[in-house]
This record gives C-alpha cells, structure tokens and sequence, in this order.
C-alpha cells in the first residue's frame, strides 16, 4: 500500500467534501442498515474503486474465483482504467460503484483489490441510492475508506475480507460460504497447526487484557482510519469493538498512529479490541525503536478492557471475513469474535 500517496489524495478528497457542501461539524448518525442476502448463481459486481491494477491477469483471476464460488460476474465499466496510480478518475471508479449499487441483477459488489485512492472517490457517492438498495461490499485494505464512509454515511454493513484478484484458498472459500451463504452467526478463531514445530507458532494469539465485551465491529486498515479523523467519514466508535490491521510500516509509525486514536478519542470510547495482522512491521533500525508489542501494551493495556492480538485480519494469505458494524462478541481469553445477530435483511 503506497500510505504517502494515500494521505496525499486524501487531502484533496477532503477538499472535495467541503466544496459539495459537508458540515464536518452537523452530522447525523444513520440507524444500521442490513444487506440483502446473496446466493449461488447471483451476479456480484467487480469495481477498482482504489488503486490501478498493473498485471492484467488479476482481472482474470478475480472474475474466475468468483465464478468458481458459484456466482456470475459483472465487470464495471472503468474496472480496467487508469489514471496515474489509480483505477480511472475519481468520477470513473466512484460511477462504477454507484452502478452496481444502482443495478437490480448485482447482488453484491467486490473490490478487486486496495492500494490507495478510495478516499478521494468518498465524495462522489450516492449514499442515498446505497439506502435504497442495500447490498454486501467485500474488500480490504485501502478498502477500509469505503467501509467507514458507507458506514458512517448510510450505516450499511459491509465486509472486511479477501479482495477479488486476492487468494481465494480453502479456508477464505469457508469463510465465505460460511458468511454469505449459509448466513451463520459465525464465530471466528484462528486456525494454526505445529506443523513441524514442538509449538504452534503460526497464527498464535496473544491476550492483552482477558474478558469479554459486546459492541459494534468497526475498523480496519489503521493508516486508512487514522487518515480519516476528523472527517464526516469517521465512524462512530462509541461502545464499539475496534479491530485494526496494517503492512509495511515501521513501528514508530504505528505508535503514531495509535497516538491519534487516543488524541481523537476512539480509543476512550471502545468497549473491546482486537489487533490483527501487522505484516512487515517489524523495527528496522535495531535497538532504539519501539516495538509493535510495546505500542499495543502503551496504549492499549490502560484501557482496561478486553483485548487480543494475532487475529487473522489483515495482510495475510488466510483471514477472517469480518461485518463491519455488526454486532458481536469479544472474547480475549480464548481469542474469538462472536456475530451476535444475522448481518443480513
């Protein structure tokens, strides 16, 4: 994920809101609003709402896993643009998921992958024509400026997972069929085996503060968050379960970010925590940096709530196809996320 261009873009996204008439200050939370249902044999859309794809074999790739889960595919007109780094124009990549939203036959709508750039199109969507026609959003990483705008916006919930041109193994196939068509309140907890190790290493949790807690799932890719503070974008955090992901960045920057979650007060306002993967996260400069474990123990631990690390949310090729804005339980003790109730219509 290229972070630097993200906050770059954003800025100017953020421009764009003001100019189209957003009070940063006057906004009005929107009552939760469920998906409908998806089955075999529906059409799901496939848009670029972020970053352009270089390989043209990804457009292949995606197209054909969701073909193999048993679903017909409709390709969004710009989905194969480019301008600079990203998928076609704001208005390009922002028109194509209006469509899907806006077509009867498009059942759900799939990111075919991240990088940066979504923020900018947040202006440009109908969120009223998203009310009026509720249906899933998958996709991860930079995708995570479209989950919080959607929402923050129309208080849809949408799903934090794979991306379409991502890897579609057996387990991430479960995890979709499991969530999308038997529509199970499911449980997630990692899957890890010693493999030809004395212990289980891989995919290991770590409880940070043991309990449990109820609320909201909200969250995602921590740079995209964090960039949205401030914004009409930022969801509200208040008695939520707060999970967060990240790659490629080095530990100073996530304490920074983290700063910035306590300094605009989500974190005073979470009931639950859950940290994923940070893959490549690791200090670069030796002795002298801080690391990911003394960051979440810095901040996190002084809340006194529950809370886990190790999930498998994020940058990895096996994760968790997570609700985001449904209600769940938290347990950090045995490190599971619970649904609570169906998170569709």
């Amino acid at each position: 994920m290229d972070k630097r261009t993200f906050l770059k873009s954003f800025g100017m996204a953020a421009a764009s809101a003001s100019l189209l008439g957003f009070d940063f200050k006057k906004t009005k939370l929107p009552n939760l609003l469920l998906p409908k249902g998806i089955q075999k044999g529906d059409t799901v859309g496939i848009i670029s709402p972020a970053a352009a794809t270089a390989n043209r074999m990804e457009f292949t790739y995606a197209k054909e896993a969701m073909e193999g889960l048993g679903l017909k595919v409709k390709l969004g007109e710009n989905l194969k643009n480019r301008f600079g780094h990203l998928a076609g124009t704001d208005e390009e990549r922002a028109a194509d998921l209006n469509a899907m939203f806006a077509d009867p036959k498009v059942k759900a709508v799939i990111c075919i992958r991240g990088g940066s750039g979504a923020a900018r199109i947040l202006p440009l969507i109908d969120y009223e024509l998203v009310k009026k026609n509720p249906k899933p959003l998958l996709g991860y990483s930079d995708i995570t400026a479209l989950h919080c705008a959607l929402q923050s916006q129309a208080g849809l919930i949408t799903f934090h997972g794979p991306n379409g041109s991502g890897s579609w193994n057996s387990f991430n196939v479960r995890q979709f069929e499991k969530v999308f068509f038997n529509r199970e309140k499911v449980s997630y907890v990692n899957e890890g085996s010693k493999g030809d190790e004395l212990v289980q290493k891989s995919n290991r949790i770590q409880t940070l503060k043991g309990g449990t807690a109820e609320g909201k799932l909200l969250g995602g890719n921590l740079t995209v968050l964090t960039a949205l503070s401030g914004t009409p974008y930022y969801p509200d955090f208040q008695n939520s379960i707060l999970f967060i992901e990240d790659i490629g960045e080095d530990p100073y920057r996530i304490d920074r970010m983290m700063s910035t979650l306590q300094l605009n007060g989500t974190l005073s306002q979470i009931k639950g925590f859950v940290f994923g993967q940070c893959t490549d996260c690791d200090p670069g400069g030796g002795y002298g940096s801080l690391t990911v474990d003394q960051i979440l123990d810095q901040y996190v631990l002084p809340l006194n709530i529950p809370a886990y690390s190790g999930a498998m949310i994020g940058h990895v090729p096996r994760q968790f196809i997570l609700p985001v804005g449904a209600r769940v339980k938290l347990n950090a003790d045995e490190g599971s996320l619970t649904l609570l109730e169906s998170v569709f219509a």
